[in-house]
């Protein structure tokens, strides 16, 4: 043999062995693998790595997830600011004169990012503290314990998906055109006109944003009553002060095509079984989400799925895999998409796996709240839900807009429902909008939570002049 030749094998045995050392360095295992930074998958990766587990966290985004990157935490940033100048507009000629306020959308954007940007660093120190491999890029099922991230392969005993939700795929012609919530979370301006599909948390919640900020705002929403998991008639409250604020709702109106032309956007609808144009400069998907779960291949790991998420059984475990849990929004469970619901999940799921099936969650008393202004809440059963299970009960009902608490803020709506069981005076459900409600609906979630009665919170001491000392008020017979 030629030294060429003599050489070429040593080449061709070397990079032979290189691979081979690849692929034993590229195929991994744990005791855990979780797909999703969001709160969900962060603390069952913590607590399960403080346990001694040996852990692994994916996700193909910046590590953070939903609710602190593109969701609850940059939100409430806008809101605090359209709170702000709306009651600075409330209280013109009544001890304030501010006539030249107005929102810097580049300036707020700016002070948003400069709380949400250094999460996903801060995110990924915690991990590397914590022993946690951290991996980025697209997760995807190979085998029933086994994903892939890139040519990198993760098996674990337990795996954990929560991955979250998405927007909904509405199936139109132009969907393309259409903006994500994400979008108009990082608008580095902001347009002069602006349509949302779908009248739920998300529409309502940055209609009301947008419109302070200077904005021409419409919703379009396909049935005639938008928010339907929340109390109707406070509902209709709400939307009186939408429409008041200068936001143009139109109910039945069923989004056919979205389309783009030099530029400009228009949605056209059906309304009233006639053809309308809406146009505008920014078109918002604000209809609905549904579970993250089209790339990560499941069918491959034997993991059920269907319209609400992957199917879990009581303990959020998959029936079909049961080396796979499953929280969040990507779980389909009787929880709303919020992320209290996450972190009931992450303490379940986190149980079950260090002790075995023994942990289950209870969804009664989750409350759920439209940081609009005024904001709307809700805890409990509604009325439709109450007599369902055949519960005897009494509405107690009325405006809170004569209270104190309310006219010093110069609102204009304040009004409350709550449900009393018959005999043992329960609360069994509040719904509240105005000022303060996104507050005092925790109240009532303790209330609802611990089986306590109407006697019980009309003796207790509330500090005043407060919102919750206005629940007295709601309770007086």
């Amino acid at each position: 043999m030629g030294f060429l030749s003599f050489g070429r094998l040593l080449i061709s045995e070397f990079a032979a062995m290189l691979r081979k050392v690849k692929r034993v360095h590229m195929s991994q295992q744990y005791n855990l693998v979780v797909i999703g930074t969001g709160p969900a998958g962060s603390t069952v990766a913590k607590q399960c790595r403080a346990a001694g587990w040996q852990v692994a966290i994916v996700d193909s985004q910046p590590f953070g997830g939903t609710c602190a990157l593109r969701g609850c935490t940059p939100k409430k940033v806008l809101t605090h600011a359209a709170e702000l100048y709306d009651w600075l507009q409330r209280m013109q000629g009544l001890g304030l004169s501010a006539e030249a306020v107005q929102i810097d959308w580049q300036a707020l954007m700016r002070f948003k990012a400069s709380l949400i940007d250094p999460i996903p660093d801060k995110r990924m120190q915690e991990y590397a503290e914590a022993g946690i491999d951290a991996f980025q890029g697209e997760a995807r099922f190979v085998d029933a314990t086994t994903v892939a991230v890139g040519e990198v392969r993760l098996t674990g005993r337990h795996l954990l998906v929560a991955t979250g939700s998405r927007p909904a795929t509405l199936g139109i012609p132009g969907e393309a055109y259409l903006s994500t919530s994400d979008d108009f979370l990082v608008l580095e301006r902001l347009p002069k006109r602006i349509v949302f599909v779908g009248g739920g948390y998300i529409s309502f919640e940055f209609a009301h944003i947008a419109r302070r900020a200077g904005a021409e705002v419409c919703i379009l929403h396909n049935e005639e009553q938008p928010l339907t998991q929340f109390d109707a008639g406070l509902v209709d409250g709400l939307v009186k002060a939408s429409c008041e604020l200068g936001i143009d709702l139109i109910v039945k109106a069923q989004v056919k095509e979205i389309e783009k032309h030099k530029g400009d956007l228009k949605a056209y609808a059906e309304v009233d079984g006639k053809t309308r144009s809406f146009a505008a400069d920014l078109i918002v998907h604000g209809a609905s989400r549904v579970a993250n779960i089209d790339k990560l291949d499941l069918e491959r790991a034997g993991i059920a799925h269907g319209k609400g998420g992957i199917a879990v059984n009581e303990y959020l475990q998959s029936p079909s895999n049961p080396a796979v849990y499953a929280a969040g929004d990507v779980a389909d469970t009787p929880g709303a998409q919020l992320t209290t619901v996450a972190n009931l999940h992450a303490a379940a799921v986190t149980a079950n796996l260090l002790s075995g099936r023994c942990k289950t969650v209870d969804y009664t008393e989750i409350p759920s709240i439209v940081f609009t202004t005024p904001p709307l809440a809700s805890v409990g059963l509604l009325e439709a839900g109450a007599k369902d299970q055949g519960l005897e009960f009494q509405v107690k009902s009325g405006s809170g807009e004569d209270w104190n608490s309310v006219k010093s803020l110069a609102a204009c709506y304040s009004a409350y429902k709550l449900l009393i069981e018959q005999g043992s005076g329960r609360i069994l459900g509040a719904h509240l909008l105005g000022p303060h409600a996104q507050e005092i609906i925790n109240v009532f979630a303790v209330a609802i939570r611990h089986g306590l009665t109407v006697s019980d919170l009309q003796e207790t001491t509330f500090g005043y002049p407060t919102g919750a000392s206005n629940i007295s008020e709601m309770l007086r017979l």
